[in-house]
Formats: structure tokens, C-alpha cells, sequence
């Protein structure tokens, strides 16, 4: 048995994403330290409920001021210096930078750090996100120079890394996204009803291409006006975040139908023919777009990092270029006049979740590159 930490930024994160990480640990019989930001009580109830000890610490992931940050260093550090795990894994950009940091005092700690994505501050123009993009370059080579391995979940982010100085390439290791549980996101028959539907899932972001959704719904219902764009996502207060008053603009124009969000997306999945992510965000590989795949549904999404590893063209669903709202519009009028491909694009998704994003299979290669699978 070894102590097994994993910090991350928010609980929420840490139930829905690493949840089937954790079991497994779990059930090998690892002591998991759970470390995210704090929460509700139905939250922590949730994490406790898998076995864990639950630490919370102070983070502000989106804050920009120094001093959250080196509260954030300093109490990570207190932290892992009384527990003292054997290893730690962290994810997403803050976590992985200030207990990589934490960690130089801890040499006997084996450290992982899990890249999700490269995010907001590796993409976009104007000084303010060079600089940015140029700090954060430095703090990532900092908090990263002892790691052991880092996990990334394409082929994009790892070059990009590597291109900056920040690891080298004996440290990358590569995923097939962060996996999805094939039996909680079942194949669905597709819906019978006559209106085609399309389906967005995701934070209310511009970068995730909400604004070229509602633009391209509108194109499209001129010629299609039965055809209905649902989009179901919480509002995001970071400042690429697309105001709720915005999103309710389009709602009522009958552009979109907004849903707002949910703690369970299966049920629109099901409700759903076709999904759609036209983000040109610096994504991983989007868990939203793996569970349409299970559950049986046609992809429509931008040749983008990590997006594009999701998509055979032709055979599962299309690629449109990034930011062309026109592009997408095409690729939509496409499905609604031949959905007679529907089927087989929607199991040709499911064939290609079985075959790469099996989460059990995923969290096998974790912990065999960790060197405590169970022989």
C-alpha cells in the first residue's frame, strides 16, 4: 500500500473527473488524500464516500493576485510536509505549478503532474496574454523541473511544451483523454421525434465557441426552422465569459434553447441527434465530447487541439475550421438533410469510445506508469 495525494482546484472537478481514479485506488488499497478548494457539504459527503481522507486548501484558480497565490504555495506546503505521501498527482495549471513548488522540500515524494489542456493562457493575442503566456511558461518549468513524468491527454500540448523549454521529452506521457465510464454512459437509441436536435455542453466561454453556435443556429433555422439548438452550461465568471444577459438574448430570439446547467448530462445526451463543441479553446481532450460519444451520438466539433482526436471525418462525425460560425452552419444544414447517416456516424462514436476511451483501461495505464498496478 502506498499514500496516494491528489490535489486539484475545485471538488467538483474531483468527484466527476477523478471519481473512477480514486475508486480504483481505493479499491487496490491505497490510502488516497483528497486535496481540492472546499465545498458544500453534499460535495465533501460525496468525496468521503469513496474512501478518501479530504483536506481542503485555499485556491483561487481564476485570481490573479500574488498573494492568493502564495497562500496557496505556502499552505500546500504545510500540508504534504504532515502528510508526507508517497506520491502526488495534481491537475490543472495552478495545483500542478505550486505543489510542484511545494514538493522541492519533500524529495522523497514522487510527483505527477496531469495537463488537461494548455487553456487560456497559451492561446489568444495582445500583450496582456503574452505576458501572461510567458509567465505562466516559467512558473510550469518551475513547478514541473521534479517531476517524475507528466500525463497530457494529446499530442498537441506535449510539443507545445517541450517547444517552450518547460519539460523534455523523456516526461511526456500520453492518454487517451481522462476516459469515461462506458456503463454510466450507455449507447442511447436515438430520439424518434421528427425536430432535429442539436446539443453544446459546456461553460459558458467565448473560446468554446458559444457565440459561433448561436450565430450558426440562427443561419440555420432560416432554411430549417424546426431544427432545435439546446445549449446547457453554467455561467463562467472568468473574463472570456459570456454574460448570462447575452446567452438570454439568443434564448429569446429562438436562436438557442439555453437549459442552464445540470449536475447530470445524461438525460440531453439521450434527448440529443447530434453534439456539437466548436470550441477553439486550448482543450485536453473534452470530456463532454467522449460522453456523446458512449452514449452512441454523431460528432460536430473544430479542428482544434485535442478536439480533433475525437473525430474520424465521414465516419463519426466532421471537423469545421475554428471560429467559422459559416463553416459550422454548413456542417449542420449537412446533418439535418442526410440523417440517414445518423446511425452509423453515432456508432461509429461509441465503437471509437470502446476502443480509446474506456476510463478502466485509462486508469490501468496510470497506475502501471506510477508502478503500483496490481500484478
Amino acid at each position: 500500500m502506498v499514500s496516494i495525494a491528489i490535489i486539484g482546484p475545485a471538488p467538483t472537478e474531483l468527484i466527476n473527473f477523478r471519481g473512477d481514479l480514486i475508486r480504483t485506488l481505493v479499491g487496490e488499497g491505497h490510502k488516497v488524500i483528497a486535496m481540492t478548494g472546499n465545498g458544500s457539504p453534499a460535495q465533501l459527503a460525496a468525496i468521503q464516500g469513496m474512501g478518501v481522507e479530504f483536506v481542503p486548501y485555499r485556491i483561487r484558480q481564476r485570481s490573479q493576485n500574488p498573494l492568493n497565490d502564495l497562500r496557496t504555495f505556502a499552505q500546500l506546503r504545510k500540508i504534504l510536509s504532515q502528510r508526507q505521501p508517497d506520491i502526488v498527482l495534481s491537475y490543472t495549471v495552478k495545483p500542478i505549478i505550486w505543489t510542484g513548488l511545494a514538493l522541492r522540500f519533500l524529495p522523497k515524494t514522487v510527483f505527477y503532474g496531469l495537463v488537461e489542456g494548455a487553456g487560456y493562457a497559451f492561446q489568444g493575442l495582445g500583450w496582456k496574454r503574452k505576458l501572461l503566456t510567458k509567465l505562466v511558461t516559467k512558473l510550469y518549468r518551475a513547478g514541473l523541473k521534479r517531476s517524475k513524468a507528466v500525463f497530457f491527454l494529446n499530442r498537441d500540448n506535449p510539443a507545445e511544451f517541450i517547444q517552450r523549454g518547460i519539460i523534455g521529452p523523456e516526461k511526456v506521457h500520453i492518454l487517451d483523454g481522462i476516459g469515461v465510464d462506458l456503463e454510466r454512459y450507455k449507447k442511447q437509441d436515438l430520439p424518434q421525434n421528427e425536430r432535429p436536435v442539436f446539443l453544446l455542453i459546456s461553460r459558458l466561454l467565448g473560446e468554446k465557441g458559444i457565440r459561433e453556435y448561436a450565430k450558426a443556429a440562427r443561419q440555420v433555422r432560416e432554411q430549417h426552422p424546426d431544427a432545435e439548438f439546446r445549449l446547457l452550461g453554467g455561467i463562467d465568471e472568468s473574463s472570456d465569459g459570456v454574460p448570462l444577459s447575452e446567452i438570454q438574448s439568443w434564448h429569446d430570439d429562438g436562436d438557442i434553447d439555453y437549459l442552464g446547467s445540470a449536475p447530470d448530462v445524461r438525460p440531453h445526451l439521450k434527448d440529443c441527434h447530434i453534439f456539437v463543441l466548436p470550441s477553439y479553446y486550448g482543450e485536453g481532450l473534452p470530456r463532454t465530447i467522449m460522453e456523446a460519444m458512449s452514449t452512441g451520438r454523431p460528432i460536430l466539433t473544430t479542428d482544434n487541439v485535442g478536439c480533433r482526436e475525437t473525430v474520424k471525418p465521414g465516419e463519426n462525425g466532421f471537423l469545421v475550421e475554428k471560429g467559422n460560425a459559416e463553416a459550422l452552419a454548413q456542417r449542420m444544414t449537412w446533418f439535418i438533410e442526410n440523417q440517414q447517416e445518423w446511425q452509423c456516424m453515432g456508432d461509429a462514436s461509441r465503437k471509437m469510445a470502446e476502443e480509446k476511451f474506456d476510463v478502466h483501461e485509462v486508469n490501468k495505464v496510470v497506475l502501471e506508469k506510477m508502478g503500483i498496478a496490481s500484478t
